[in-house]
């Protein structure tokens, strides 16, 4: 057998030997994905409060709605200020959400799904929107 076949023999046994720890390892237990949408500017803004007042009135929900399903949920909304909107929906176990919202005819929406996802949201200022979608596993 030549040098070269020899290494490539030795170094695909002990590609062989190492891979299969690393293949039969547990899959990573737990993690979450989030996205979070706050409009730059005043149009837009109106654009995404105008979809959550609907979909809060679709619902039958007032200024603050908290909707959870599922087991150990925690969630918590604190409005200073007139007219504004806060839905939290959390559907599935172990989820925390607290929104604050500080000034007028603000709006904003959590959505948790799955397991154990956080959200801590404080939204200052007047006429703001914006929306946090939540994943976990």
């Amino acid at each position: 057998m030549t040098r070269n076949k020899f290494k490539t023999l030795i170094a695909a046994f002990l590609a062989a030997g190492l891979s299969q720890p690393l293949l039969s390892a547990p899959a990573h237990a737990g993690g979450s994905v989030s996205l979070t949408y706050a409009p730059a500017n005043a149009q837009n803004a109106g654009v995404l409060a105008t979809g959550l007042r609907a979909y809060s009135l679709y619902r039958g929900w007032r200024s603050a709605s908290i909707r959870q399903s599922g087991d150990g949920n925690a969630a918590g909304i604190g409005q200073n200020g007139r007219g504004n909107l806060g839905i939290i929906r959390q559907k599935g176990s172990g989820h925390s959400a607290i929104l604050q919202q500080n000034g007028d005819d603000n709006a904003y929406g959590i959505f948790q799904y799955g397991k154990r996802t956080a959200a801590n949201i404080e939204q200052n200022g007047n006429g703001g929107s914006g929306v946090t979608l939540s994943y976990g596993w």
